[in-house]
């Protein structure tokens, strides 16, 4: 699962994001997920979400 699916991303979930300022190295963050912020079902880039620690980014990966 690359997280491009909103279905796919819940709360709790272990994911890899890319944070903005890491957009053109596309470097991963680990982290768990706290907030979903992208409303729509869709989106190529990847979901935007929070993790517990505060930061922001586009899922690249589904960990579990």
């Amino acid at each position: 699962m690359n997280g491009q699916n909103r279905a796919d991303v819940t709360s709790g979930l272990r994911v890899a994001i890319v944070l903005k300022k890491d957009q053109r190295s596309g470097k991963k963050t680990e982290g768990v997920v706290k907030d979903l912020l992208t409303n729509s079902s869709f989106h190529p880039h990847g979901i935007k979400v929070r993790l517990e620690d505060g930061q922001v980014g586009r899922v690249a990966e589904i960990l579990e």
